[in-house]
């Protein structure tokens, strides 16, 4: 089984919304394959990765008691989605049988400054490594082809993709090999790190246009589709379905809802109809119902204001 295989079915599996996560988290595919940086899953030297069914099975044992898990997650109260991502990969690489986690959130300071942290140092059978963990949520631009990578935008509008990655390679992998970083892990008596990113997430193209990948793109890359408030009634006609919006915090892996969590048509109009015209960007997902009684993301757009990206 390789790891997209393993995700599909752990997807069909997995009940808990944090372990749907954790299992979104460490098998869903990089947004890019190719760039002018390392990039390095976390798990790559892990026996969890050569063989995956060895990670299914403790993903399904988390699934039937995921207390761990919960406990782990509730350490913080920080409900950024970054943070949760990163606090994923905190617990699954604590518990992989062949990782050794140093540090994490490890702050380097000048002269009581911040000038960043490192977000994982780890140890395993390839050495010492510094990792820089992102997710992100791109959306192309209309008046682009989509092949630049400032042509890809956060939903918000103020994150872009060429920004993001200059911020990776210029600020944040270099960082481990400054002399502040060296006085910070010093006690920890290791190599110097070998820098590295992951960066995830999904890709979001106009719903009524071709639109082209982002210069490096993974062939694999999760994506999903976006529109305007105005083009709804046009939109749904093309896209019939169950509609429903998703919240912010449960953006990672694809949804899985009991029945009486889903919205009916009335329920979903109402809330469509009281939607402030300004409002910012809203997941929506379709779903369809499974051989369980569940109802699952069948795939997901996003919402925008009219005057997106100049509104925000």
């Amino acid at each position: 089984m390789n790891t997209q295989a393993c995700l599909i079915y752990l997807m069909s599996e997995l009940r808990q919304s944090a372990v749907r996560d954790l299992a979104w988290a460490l098998l869903s595919p990089p947004l890019l394959s190719d760039m002018p940086a390392t990039q390095r899953h976390p798990l790559q030297a892990s026996c969890w990765l050569q063989h995956d069914t060895e990670l299914a099975n403790w993903l399904q044992a988390l699934d039937a008691d995921n207390t761990a898990l919960e406990a782990h997650l509730q350490q913080s109260s920080v409900r950024r989605l970054g943070l949760y991502y990163e606090r994923l990969w905190q617990f699954a690489l604590q518990a992989a049988p062949d990782v050794e986690v140093l540090s994490a959130n490890l702050p380097i300071r000048q002269q009581g400054h911040t000038l960043g942290e490192l977000d994982l140092l780890l140890r395993d059978n390839e050495g010492v490594h510094h990792l820089e963990l992102a997710v992100k949520f791109y959306l192309a631009r209309r008046d682009s082809d989509g092949a630049a990578h400032n042509d890809w935008l956060g939903p918000g509008s103020h994150d872009r993709l060429d920004i993001k990655l200059d911020h990776l390679i210029s600020h944040q992998l270099p960082m481990s090999s400054t002399p502040e970083a060296q006085a910070s892990i010093a006690h920890l008596q290791i190599a110097q790190p070998k820098a590295a990113l992951w960066l995830s997430g999904y890709l979001f193209t106009p719903w009524d246009q071709p639109t082209a990948n982002p210069h490096g793109h993974n062939p694999l890359h999760l994506k999903g589709r976006w529109l305007y408030q105005r083009d709804w009634n046009d939109f749904i006609e093309r896209n019939p379905g169950h509609w429903q919006p998703l919240p912010r915090q449960a953006w990672l892996a694809p949804a899985r809802l009991v029945g009486d969590t889903r919205w009916n048509h009335e329920q979903f109009e109402t809330w469509r109809l009281t939607l402030n015209q300004a409002s910012n960007a809203q997941l929506l997902i379709r779903l369809e119902p499974s051989t369980t009684g569940d109802w699952l993301e069948a795939e997901r757009v996003f919402l925008l204001n009219d005057r997106w990206p100049e509104s925000d």
